[in-house]
């Protein structure tokens, strides 16, 4: 029979047991409740081996992408390592400040390249930590490339101690601490024709820009639309390469939005798009617009697993 490694130790299991019961029956220590597939609390990934497909579909499908599934339920079919989703399985490497352009009056864009082979998914979020052990976290706006460059949006905040010091201090050429990545905000390339409506606000652009390269990358050929908003004009960039994507990709609608003198982006887009049914969701930035576009596009149709979310906390 099949045996679960998980923290260090392996658990064989017995004919017709959960990774959850064989887990239990031997000692490990694993959150649980239910033990029928409801609560989810007995959840965790699979960092190697494929774990059964019955255990996953209750799941979102990014979440099955990532390898995670329900301990209680799933009879392995072979050998998994296992690890609680707290357990910070995430990667580490350096990388190097290569360049810092501005996009906007308090925007920027980095590009850093890794050191090692750090694999991601564009709308993902990483976290950049400085000497001082200071942490912050950044989406991934473009996909993986051959050379390892990554793309980030910081928008510098006032008194902002990171976002100051990646827009301003860090220097050319200078090493930063990457961990990650995390998140559960992006493509996937399961439906080719599916309609994709992304809504952002300010740096929300950052996931959602990263997310419609990475479906044009992969074919994608249903209709996307991309609505990014600001209260005022200045916090709104990149619209001539986003334009510029219109023009090579004509399934890829981009809409500008100035809350000061028209609607929000989130209002915009529902008025454009009046029933979801059918429609995959992607949401990122401002908290509070990202919970009520959330539920707005569920009242309009969309299921909620095809709703993905990434609200922006400030931190500095």
């Amino acid at each position: 029979m099949p045996t679960v490694t998980f923290e260090g130790r392996s658990y064989p299991t017995e004919p017709g047991e959960t990774v959850l019961t064989a887990l239990l029956r031997q000692g490990g220590a694993i959150p649980h409740s239910c033990r029928s597939g409801v609560c989810r609390s007995c959840l965790v990934r699979a960092t190697q081996g494929t774990p059964p497909a019955s255990s996953q579909k209750a799941l979102k499908d990014t979440l099955r992408a990532q390898g995670y599934f329900l301990s209680c339920i799933a009879q392995p079919e072979s050998e998994l390592t296992v690890a609680l989703p707290s357990d910070g399985v995430i990667g580490h490497t350096r990388a190097q400040l290569l360049a810092r352009e501005q996009l906007a009056p308090d925007i920027f864009r980095l590009r850093l390249q890794a050191e090692e082979a750090f694999p991601f998914m564009a709308g993902q979020f990483i976290t950049i930590r400085r000497p001082d052990g200071l942490r912050r976290s950044y989406s991934l706006a473009a996909p993986p490339t051959s050379d390892g460059t990554i793309e980030l949006h910081v928008r510098r905040l006032p008194q902002g101690q990171l976002s100051g010091w990646l827009c301003e201090a860090l220097e050319l050429g200078a090493w930063v601490d990457l961990f990650g990545p995390e998140g559960s905000c992006f493509y996937l390339p399961d439906d080719p024709t599916r309609p994709l409506l992304l809504i952002g606000t300010g740096t929300g652009l950052a996931p959602l820009l990263g997310i419609v390269r990475d479906a044009l990358a992969q074919g994608h050929t249903g209709p996307i639309q991309l609505f990014h908003g600001s209260r005022h004009p200045d916090g709104l960039y990149l619209q001539g390469e986003l334009a510029a994507l219109t023009v090579t990709h004509p399934n890829l609608t981009y809409t500008l939005c100035t809350s000061a003198t028209g609607p929000r982006a989130d209002v915009a887009a529902f008025g454009a798009i009046p029933d979801t049914s059918g429609w995959r969701v992607y949401l990122c930035g401002n908290p509070e617009m990202v919970k009520g576009a959330q539920r707005k596009a569920f009242l309009l149709g969309a299921s909620l697993a095809e709703i993905y979310t990434d609200p922006f906390v400030r931190a500095g």
